[in-house]
């Protein structure tokens, strides 16, 4: 009998990855490629749609050869995505319309105090669970329906963006509905990535007129919403297409949820933190949706077919593992890899804290002009120093989000399930075990965005029989146990609160 897979295709900030699992939740085969970071002015990130297609096109059939496995072999695809990363494009042509506005992206920073100073705060917060930020994508793609070339949508008459908009011929979608559109040619979400849309109801499931009003969206450019692991599927490949087979595309997450899924956080008080670009930590709250009165978000965790929503309070951290990557960028180190050694190097940060707000700072401080900055620098103040307090960094903002949950839900976190690329840092890990005053618990498989989607859409199809399965399957790699004094990670905590204060509304309007 010829061995079986599901694929998960994980698209984020930085790149495209195709994974292959087994029955067994193992990678059988992976491949990844890059796709270009565009600055078009100081705040503003874009991508290029059509390279992240041709790059999923890519990894796809890169990691089937590697397997030395046939497309027929797919049991199911899966999908998990960078959130509230934005696009437009053509349904006929199907070509964007404009790059991808990035979920880092601040160009509409003015337009969300907007919000603010209208008093429409509470509205956007009480029906989505968030806080009303240029992080969504409700105010993307009112930027992208205000500015997106007609002439570049190559139309015999250049009839105005939004009038197509309003007539479905110009269609709006976050990452993972692109992927869906070109690999199904449905126009499709799923319940995560709906809910952070800041469009979206997350009480009653479905989009909201008074959001889209606000925004100026029309409701028929926006795509069909589904269950994150769905019986129905959402469409299959085209078999005269790159993969030539008809496999069915079963499942979609946001690709923190995906993370929760796949850290098998199936119940409630089960918590999350993924450490990738920036850091995303989740609380499952079961068929609740908490309200959070200390800056957290509200949003959908997951649903599966015929099921209830189960919903997750979350932690947006924008700048974790962007900071590492700003280490190499200003030439403090040239791997990732060498900040473990660096921190051991030292006993210390000698009194440094590094507040890397360089988009502004997300939960629980919602803080849209902060930026970043590094004090306590004296004479004596060695790279080395510099690099264990960006590290440090990551542990405090951590901190910062688990206090606010637990004030939220009651839930004292205790365990701490981690995944993503900095978790393969032990002493982050340790660090962070310290800081928290609670275990870290590393999986086996640390890609486990890639892992969730791909049980979502494994579930679906029938590959594995229930959860039960995917707990059975979830394996421990290495607990990391607090071993700082109380008293001393307080210390240090409260320093660092003090170099957050510094860093709040440093940027002004116009700049300076």
């Amino acid at each position: 009998m010829t061995d079986t897979y599901v694929g998960a295709i994980d698209q984020g900030t930085t790149g495209t990855r195709f994974m292959l699992f087994d029955h067994d939740g193992r990678v059988v085969a992976s491949a990844y490629e890059k796709h270009e970071q565009n600055y078009p002015e100081p705040g503003w990130v874009e991508h290029d749609p059509l390279e992240i297609w041709e790059n999923t096109q890519d990894v796809v059939t890169s990691a089937l050869s590697d397997a030395d496995c046939s497309a027929d072999q797919l049991e199911a695809i899966g999908i998990t995505n960078q959130r509230e990363t934005t696009l437009l494009w053509d349904k006929d042509s199907g070509r964007p319309v404009h790059n991808a506005i990035v979920w880092q992206d601040r160009r509409t920073t003015d337009r969300v105090e907007q919000i603010e100073d209208e008093g429409k705060v509470e509205m956007v917060r009480s029906k989505t669970g968030l806080e009303p930020d240029a992080y969504f994508s409700a105010t993307k793609a009112e930027w992208l329906l205000d500015n997106a070339d007609p002439i570049k949508l190559q139309r015999a008459r250049p009839q105005d963006i939004r009038e197509r908009a309003e007539e479905g011929e110009i269609l709006f979608g976050t990452i993972d509905s692109w992927l869906i559109y070109n690999l199904t040619g449905e126009h499709i979400t799923d319940v995560t990535n709906a809910s952070r849309t800041m469009l979206f109801d997350i009480h009653e499931m479905d989009w909201d007129a008074e959001l889209c009003e606000e925004f100026g969206v029309p409701v028929e450019m926006l795509p069909e919403v589904r269950p994150s692991s769905d019986d129905d599927t959402y469409g299959s490949t085209d078999a005269e297409g790159f993969l030539g087979a008809d496999v069915p595309v079963a499942g979609a997450f946001g690709d923190q949820q995906a993370a929760l899924f796949g850290q098998t956080c199936f119940d409630e008080g089960d918590a999350k933190n993924t450490y990738g670009t920036g850091s995303f930590f989740l609380l499952n709250t079961g068929e609740e949706a908490v309200e959070s009165e200390h800056g957290l978000l509200t949003t959908v965790g997951f649903q599966r077919s015929g099921q209830p929503v189960q919903y997750a309070l979350e932690g947006s951290i924008f700048v974790t593992g962007a900071a590492i990557e700003w280490l190499v960028d200003v030439g403090f180190i040239d791997d990732a890899a060498e900040t473990e050694s660096m921190a051991r190097s030292v006993d210390s940060t000698d009194g440094v804290y590094m507040v890397p707000a360089f988009t502004g700072l997300g939960a629980p401080h919602w803080n849209q002009r902060a930026r970043g900055i590094v004090v306590g620098m004296t004479r004596g103040t060695r790279k080395e120093h510099l690099v264990r307090a960006t590290l440090e960094s990551v542990a405090y903002q951590t901190r910062d989000v688990a206090e606010a949950m637990e004030a939220d839900s009651g839930i004292e976190v205790e365990s701490l399930k981690v995944d993503g690329g900095a978790v393969k840092n032990n002493f982050l890990c340790q660090l962070q075990a310290d800081i928290l005053g609670a275990d870290i618990v590393r999986p086996v498989v640390d890609e486990t965005t890639a892992l969730g989607s791909a049980y979502a859409a494994g579930l679906a199809v029938g590959y594995w029989d229930s959860v039960d399965d995917l707990r059975d399957n979830w394996q421990v790699d290495r607990e990391f146990e607090s071993s700082m004094a109380s008293e001393e990670a307080d210390r240090k905590h409260e320093r660092w609160v003090d170099a957050v204060e510094r860093s709040l509304d440093w940027a002004q309007e116009g700049g300076g």
